[in-house]
């Protein structure tokens, strides 16, 4: 075999396993994953900055697809919630691509973590609170199914508009910085419209669904997509979020709460090292 095509070969299993750990974050925590595909992208596989950016967006597309028809046949989502925060991200992505060619990286990656820094803070105090109100949950297999249909999120024009809101400013800084948008659109929908996470999640990932489309399309027009690193890691993590959605139904609120904030101290850190390296 010859070595290109074995180089080939490697570079394309560990896409599919770095997409499968992805998407099991994704179906989880309701992240489009582009928080580890980005600096992942970038220092593993040698993508430059755009290209990074641009194949983390591709890459969150078909990812939170698999996500979203998972948590909607698990009744773990609020559509009405989700496609409101998703058209009002779409409206401002593109207007975040347009602002990452007229900034420079270093004023990208600060942004981006001053806003994982607010999403990590607010999930922390969260936790804790729960935490100490009730120091042990016990959930059945199944339970997520119970929590979406018991709590009632409320669906009046004011929280529609809130969710819209919210996926306006998500969708700047997700065409901004390449992110999917689910490290900002959790932690508001639970400080703003007071969902627990485990209907947070979906909810979620039918916005990232969404507003991934229109940075998607600027980038692929303006040739900075990587297709075939994109649908590697794709195709590794469609399955992802499926086992990701059906784990979720094992972990209590608490330790998913304690498990997003986890998830974004981890991100910190590879885009302090994407900067340093």
């Amino acid at each position: 075999m010859p070595e290109s095509l074995e180089a080939f070969l490697g570079s394309a299993i560990v896409f599919l396993l770095v997409g499968l750990g992805v998407g099991v974050l994704s179906g989880m925590l309701g992240i489009g994953g582009g928080t580890i595909l980005v600096p992942l992208f970038k220092l593993g596989f040698g993508l430059p900055a755009l290209g990074a950016t641009a194949t983390s967006l591709f890459t969150i597309i078909p990812t939170s697809i698999s996500g979203v028809i998972s948590h909607i046949r698990k009744g773990t989502c609020v559509v009405r919630l989700g496609v409101a925060a998703g058209l009002g991200g779409a409206l401002t992505s593109p207007l975040g691509v347009w602002l990452s060619f007229q900034s420079p990286e270093w004023a990208t990656m600060v942004v981006c973590a001053l806003v994982i820094a607010y999403s990590a803070s607010t999930m922390l105090i969260k936790a804790v609170k729960l935490w100490k109100v009730q120091k042990s949950i016990t959930l059945s297999q199944g339970s997520a199914k119970v929590d979406a249909a018991v709590y009632e999120v409320p669906l009046g024009a004011r929280n529609v508009i809130i969710a819209g809101v919210i996926g306006l400013t998500a969708g700047v800084l997700s065409g901004y910085v390449g992110l999917g948008g689910g490290f900002l659109i959790i932690p508001l929908f639970m400080q703003l419209l007071h969902m627990p996470m485990k209907l947070t999640s979906g909810t979620s990932l039918i916005a990232v669904m969404m507003l991934a489309v229109p940075g998607t399309v600027t980038q692929a027009l303006l040739g900075n997509v990587d297709w075939v690193a994109g649908i590697c890691v794709a195709l590794g993590a469609v399955p992802g979020a499926v086992w990701g959605t059906k784990l979720l139904e094992r972990i209590s609120e608490v330790r998913l709460r304690f498990m997003f904030v986890g998830f974004l101290l981890i991100a910190s850190i590879l885009l302090i090292l994407d900067q340093v390296l």
